[in-house]
């Protein structure tokens, strides 16, 4: 049952990754599942044009996400690396929404905090006991 907690949690950190929300110029604006969608289709055409760190660094922390979430017993390393990966960007699309202050941007960043804490505190348990 404990694994299945964590699976649950780890899912519901992955999904939360797509709601970020970001917000630029006059009327411009996107969730991150739009932009990660782009840079795919970009990606197709010129694999060059979106190797960039602040992109292939979150994309890869959602990778090992699903890695996890696929294993047996899910792994804490991975889903730690995971987290930092990701939480490179979240991070700092907390720190606009606050400097902002946009309370969208801030907001859309809530979840993924929320599920990374409840999920380590999850591996904390399971290690004590």
């Amino acid at each position: 049952m404990d694994h299945q907690k964590k699976r649950v949690l780890i899912l519901l950190l992955f999904l939360s990754t797509f709601f970020g929300y970001l917000e630029w110029g006059d009327d411009q604006s996107s969730f991150l599942i739009e932009s990660e969608l782009e840079i795919f289709s970009k990606g197709i055409k010129d694999p060059l044009s979106v190797l960039h760190p602040f992109t292939l660094i979150p994309f890869i922390g959602q990778i090992l996400l699903l890695i996890s979430l696929f294993q047996k017993a899910p792994k804490k390393w991975l889903v730690i690396a995971a987290i930092i990966g990701l939480g490179l960007l979240f991070g700092l699309i907390l720190f606009i929404g606050i400097i902002g202050p946009n309370w969208k941007i801030l907001v859309s960043s809530l979840p993924f905090w929320l599920f990374s804490i409840l999920l380590i505190r999850e591996f904390r348990k399971s290690f004590k006991s």
